[in-house]
């Protein structure tokens, strides 16, 4: 451009519009030092901000039914020690049960030990209406956790009822007390199956934490490449933009001036 043409000035406006696309990168990489994100609305990057805000909802579910999973291992932990507790109970049982076919004892005394099994009995009903979680018996009822963050992610745990039904105590003669040291065994050989299935779905618990818990870190390691800002990248660049914004300024602010030349003309 002639630089004794006055009508129009290119070169400034050419630096004003670096200064102007200038200005707005930095503003971009400002707001990333300020939020620490990368992305902080769509037309940042569109792809990127679907894919986070996808990510970021897999690991807030992921965090839920990772909350799933402690509140199921508390209320098998619950129901494992009720029936732990009928267990040490029904072995006070096997104890009596042994006693009373001692052929030494009196009648009076069977007795007596007997009128002691029912009460132990009754405290085997207790422990089953006791068991409970927010207020209802968990003995003989399904609960289905759902312990992932698919809807297909559920794990269903029936608890099986155990009461003095399960006792049977046919007499109280030494005769009689021989068919109850094999019913009580009994009792005890199916309690402890219902022990072991808790047992076996608390491992499965367990494994299930460990699984969720790595997979919030791995989801949100992957979101975070996606969405927060690296601050050394972006302060790396607000340092080249401030130089190239000096820069920008001093050239309008010199092509702003060269059409003055002109008037030396008129000197």
């Amino acid at each position: 451009m002639s630089l004794f043409r006055v009508g129009s000035n290119t070169p400034a406006a050419y630096a004003l519009q670096s200064l102007y696309k200038i200005n707005e990168q930095m503003g971009i990489h400002q707001a990333r030092l300020s939020s620490g994100k990368r992305i902080n609305s769509a037309q940042d990057d569109t792809t990127g901000y679907a894919v986070a805000n996808s990510l970021r909802s897999r690991s807030s579910a992921l965090g839920a039914a990772l909350s799933n999973v402690s509140n199921a291992k508390n209320i098998m932990s619950i129901v494992e020690s009720g029936y732990q507790a009928q267990m040490n109970i029904l072995q006070t049982i096997k104890d009596k049960v042994v006693q009373v076919a001692d052929g030494s004892l009196s009648q009076s005394q069977r007795s007596a030990i007997y009128d002691q099994i029912t009460e132990l009995k009754t405290e085997l009903d207790d422990i089953k209406d006791q068991t409970k979680w927010n207020g209802a018996t968990l003995f003989a009822t399904t609960k289905t956790f759902h312990v992932g963050a698919d809807a297909a992610d559920t794990l269903s745990v029936t608890f099986t009822n155990f009461d003095s039904s399960g006792v049977t105590i046919s007499g109280t003669s030494a005769a009689a007390s021989t068919a109850d040291i094999t019913n009580v065994d009994t009792a005890i050989d199916n309690l402890a199956g219902y022990i072991q299935d808790v047992g076996d779905k608390s491992a499965r618990l367990s494994s299930k934490e460990d699984t969720l818990s790595v997979s919030i870190s791995n989801t949100d390691a992957v979101r975070s490449a996606y969405e927060d800002a690296d601050f050394a990248k972006e302060q790396m660049e607000v340092m080249k933009l401030q130089i190239l914004q000096q820069t920008a300024v001093s050239a309008f602010a010199q092509a702003n001036s060269a059409p003055q030349l002109v008037l030396s003309l008129f000197r």
